[in-house]
């Protein structure tokens, strides 16, 4: 169905609920046969399969909209912490972790292909890069990067003195950080 063809190259397996085309090697399963055959976006082609099926989706709650803006700018902030994290990784703070890191036998060509970083030992210091980048606390907190003292005060960076360690999705979306605490390195 994906390319003009006269011998049978078409070969769906019910069982398992997938496809395989000989000629063009296209495979999938049964959204991805209706997005590429309609040309739908995977929620159409879930719900055109649904009704299809006589089966009803889920309402989207109200508050959806909202929450896809508040993951979006968790995310813009945690990538904007991986860059905030790697020039200061650079930078004079990032010193004692650039000797670190090559005492651990880290080659500084790996550091960016990692994209390795460093959080400099300051109360705010993130929070104040981020937001000069137009990133809210708010997004921050939802990051994950500030933590909202219970007693009023300003929130205050989580991660502080450490080499960062982005973690990424499948899409390379930076989605948390893992890290490594400098005194403790000093302590042996």
């Amino acid at each position: 169905p994906f390319h003009g063809e006269k011998s049978p190259s078409f070969h769906v397996e019910e069982a398992k609920g997938r496809f395989y085309c000989f000629g063009c090697q296209e495979k999938g399963n049964a959204i991805d046969f209706v997005m590429k055959m309609d040309r739908l976006s995977f929620p159409e082609a879930v719900e055109a399969l649904s009704a299809e099926a006589g089966l009803q989706l889920p309402a989207r709650s109200e508050r959806a909209p909202q929450e896809e803006q508040a993951r979006k700018g968790a995310l813009d902030a945690l990538e904007e912490a991986a860059r905030h994290f790697e020039r200061a990784l650079r930078g004079p703070a990032g010193a004692a972790a650039r000797a670190y890191l090559i005492g651990r036998g880290l080659p500084e060509e790996a550091w960016g292909r990692f994209r390795l970083g460093f959080a400099p030992e300051a109360r705010d210091g993130l929070k104040q890069a981020l937001e000069q980048r137009g990133i809210p606390v708010a997004a921050q907190i939802e990051a994950g990067l500030l933590i909202p003292p219970d007693d009023g005060r300003s929130p205050y960076d989580r991660f502080r003195d450490r080499v960062m360690f982005p973690i990424a999705d499948a899409r390379g979306r930076v989605i948390a950080f893992g890290g490594r605490a400098m005194a403790k390195v000093a302590q042996g």
